[in-house]
């Protein structure tokens, strides 16, 4: 029997121990061991046909375990979150802690739920936060380079309305979500540093700064893009901000083509979260 261990820790992060009997191993490791056999061709005998004995000098423990991995993991993972009614946001963190031949295996699943948004006082913030921005951008009299504009531009206010969101309402970002946005932004860096023909530390020399406060700086936006996003989410959810299927069907009819048309409605579920989050943002520029 599969039993697991649930450790609550900070920003809404769980650890899940689980320990898998090597019995159930053994049972999963021959049920991947005939699904790859099905597939398997061995010169003298028909596609699937080969004996076991002589499958198994063709099927590597490795890749058997492999399958095994893919296979079983996720439906214990599945299981174990349903039982304790955890809604994950992001795909979990898994290790295998102890994964040998004879004894039980032990995995830990790292698993993060969307962070909690305090709002308090959201909407006087941002109007404090508007009334300020303004008033300091109103020129008076005898101060030095200063001319006359009362009236700020819609992405000044944005910014504006942003910017207090960010340092007035608490929103914790789990570490998981940092930590897989950060490693995929690096590894697009190398990418394209690689395709210019350049090393990493030549490219951070090159733009006077080292890999370390490059992370630093790629996990403060990391971390600011989620907080904005998680924010807006939670006050779209407050104020029951909806985007309704009249929205998306003028956005598809304003496309160009057949071709953009196609691609908006097989993309009706980003364009629509898109647009909720446009909605939210003309919500706070209006209070």
């Amino acid at each position: 029997m599969i039993t697991h261990k649930l450790n609550k820790l900070p920003k809404n992060t769980y650890q899940i121990t689980a320990t898998i009997p090597w019995k159930e191993i053994e049972k999963e490791y021959e049920k991947s061991f005939e699904k790859l056999s099905e597939d398997l061709t061995v010169e003298g005998f028909r596609k699937g046909k080969a004996p076991k004995k002589i499958a198994e000098e063709h099927l590597s423990k490795d890749k058997v375990f492999n399958h095994m991995i893919r296979s079983l993991l996720p439906v214990i993972y599945s299981d174990i979150v349903k039982k304790e009614e955890i809604k994950p946001i992001i795909s979990p963190k898994i290790d295998l802690q102890q994964a040998k031949e004879g004894e039980d295996w032990v995995i830990l699943f790292t698993v993060v739920e969307r962070p909690d948004v305090d709002l308090k006082n959201y909407q006087e913030t941002v109007k404090k936060a508007k009334a300020e921005a303004k008033k300091a951008d109103i020129w008076v009299p005898g101060t030095e380079e200063k001319k006359p504009n009362p009236e700020q531009s819609s992405q000044e206010q944005m910014n504006v309305v942003l910017n207090s969101l960010l340092k007035n309402v608490p929103c914790e970002i789990p570490d998981l979500i940092i930590e897989e946005e950060l490693q995929q932004r690096l590894t697009r860096l190398v990418d394209d540093v690689q395709k210019l023909g350049l090393t990493m530390e030549n490219y951070v020399q090159s733009k006077g700064t080292t890999i370390e406060d490059l992370k630093k700086q790629y996990t403060k936006e990391i971390e600011e893009m989620y907080k904005i996003e998680f924010i807006l989410g939670a006050i779209g959810d407050e104020q029951k901000i909806e985007v309704n299927d009249s929205d998306i069907e003028e956005l598809v009819n304003h496309a160009k083509d057949e071709k953009e048309r196609e691609f908006a409605k097989q993309n009706a579920y980003y364009y629509a979260s898109f647009m909720r989050k446009q909605k939210t943002l003309a919500y706070l520029l209006d209070l």
